[in-house]
């Protein structure tokens, strides 16, 4: 474990036994967060609205219409489709390696699809984090009941993994014979850190990658003690036309796990700082303060792909059509460089700090986290001074992110 990584527990352990015990920053049923009863500001809860009121229609032709034109409504790539067998979902009895669940997604919506079953959203409200949703296709000429999803799938969602509060969770593990979990790998942990070895278990990975040890696409059956393995390749036992398209690309993987890492632990300071202001009557006390700022020094870790798992050698090769609707919504600074431009030799991205810096969730967070971010961050890409724990950002890397965030984010401390 590198310094900072202790560094940052201990303040956080001594952060949070100063605290005591009697506080709850994930109690989803406090007035303080207000979690089932504030006016919702998420993408899907507006285009609920929109539906109701007649200003969008949703096309109820066939399940796969449907869904499609869900995606269009909500800014969802068709080409960001991933296919997971194994039952590690709510609908568990409808997954099988007949019939995989497909989930498609942006920055701020995930949506669930597994053919003859029912819808699932995942849509983050920059303050509350995931609102969900499951409900039923609608039959002929009904109009569709979008009912927000119940205590299930909280209990899901706002569990370690997630940090306590209510956001992403993916799953890595090698189903049985029933599509049940065998074993899992990194079941506490969500993001880009974690090494490719242990990631896509249950999860269908298309096309020659150059990933060559992944979990994707396996099965496996308990013989002596051991669990042995054995491929199941996408596509030869469920017809691909029940889908949007023919992926389940690397490329979405990636960021699908990125994504999940970053919205978790940016979340969580939002429901810390909104409770520790509570607590403190209008002010946060340094105690919590502490606290806020040892996840803000982690997040800066995390913006700058500090821990990010080894690629390959020889890189890897990505869906062109995911990757060209990944960057459709690149923040471009003058010079034509972006967040979200991509690398895919050694590292995901070419200049190695998350786009989701623009994100609404981020952008949503406490000040008071959100300064500790952008401080924290100037120190780390500081030419100056240089700090070692980032001395695999070479100068040329460092000014180029200084220059993006400088031309796209409006925020920035003065002399940043």
């Amino acid at each position: 474990m590198k310094k900072t990584h202790v560094l940052v527990l201990i303040v956080l352990s001594v952060a949070l036994s100063a605290v005591g015990q009697d506080i709850n920053y994930s109690d989803l049923f406090s007035p303080v967060h207000g979690y089932h009863t504030q006016e919702l500001n998420d993408p899907f809860t507006r285009l609920i609205a929109d539906v109701k009121s007649g200003k969008r229609e949703l096309d109820n032709s066939s399940s796969k219409a449907f869904i499609a034109s869900m995606l269009e409504h909500l800014d969802v790539p068709a080409s960001s489709q991933l296919l997971i067998f194994s039952r590690t979902s709510l609908q568990t009895r409808r997954i099988s390696g007949s019939n995989p669940r497909a989930v498609y997604f942006n920055e701020n919506v995930y949506v669930g699809y597994i053919p003859g079953g029912s819808v699932e959203i995942i849509s983050l409200d920059p303050e509350l984090g995931g609102i969900f949703h499951i409900f039923d296709r609608p039959k002929n000429d009904a109009k569709p009941v979008f009912e927000r999803g119940g205590g299930l799938c909280v209990d899901c969602h706002s569990v370690a993994k997630t940090r306590r509060v209510p956001g992403l969770s993916t799953r890595s593990v090698i189903p049985g014979a029933n599509w049940g979990k065998l074993v899992a790998f990194s079941d506490n942990q969500m993001g880009h850190q974690i090494p490719l070895s242990e990631r896509f278990g249950g999860w269908h990975v298309t096309g020659d990658s150059g990933i060559t040890d992944h979990k994707g696409n396996l099965t496996g059956q308990r013989v002596g003690g051991k669990i042995v393995t054995e491929v199941i390749e996408p596509g030869t036992e469920f017809d691909w036309s029940a889908y949007l398209t023919e992926t389940s690309d690397i490329l979405p993987h990636l960021i699908l796990e990125h994504q999940a890492g970053f919205m978790n632990l940016v979340l969580e300071a939002t429901y810390r700082a909104r409770t520790y202001q509570h607590i403190g009557k209008g002010e946060i006390k340094p105690e919590h303060v502490a606290v806020l700022h040892g996840l803000a020094d982690e997040l800066v870790r995390y913006l700058l792909f500090a821990d990010e798992a080894k690629f390959p050698a020889g890189g890897i090769r990505v869906d062109p059509q995911y990757r060209e609707d990944f960057l459709a919504d690149r923040k471009e600074a003058s010079n034509g460089i972006s967040l979200k431009d991509l690398d895919l030799e050694t590292r995901i991205f070419k200049h190695p700090c998350s786009y989701l810096i623009h994100s609404d969730v981020f952008q949503a967070t406490s000040d008071l986290f959100k300064q500790r971010v952008y401080q924290v961050l100037g120190e780390a890409l500081s030419i100056e001074k240089p700090n070692p724990d980032f001395a695999y950002l070479s100068v040329t890397e460092k000014e180029a992110i200084r220059g993006i965030l400088r031309e796209t984010l409006s925020d920035l401390p003065g002399g940043w």
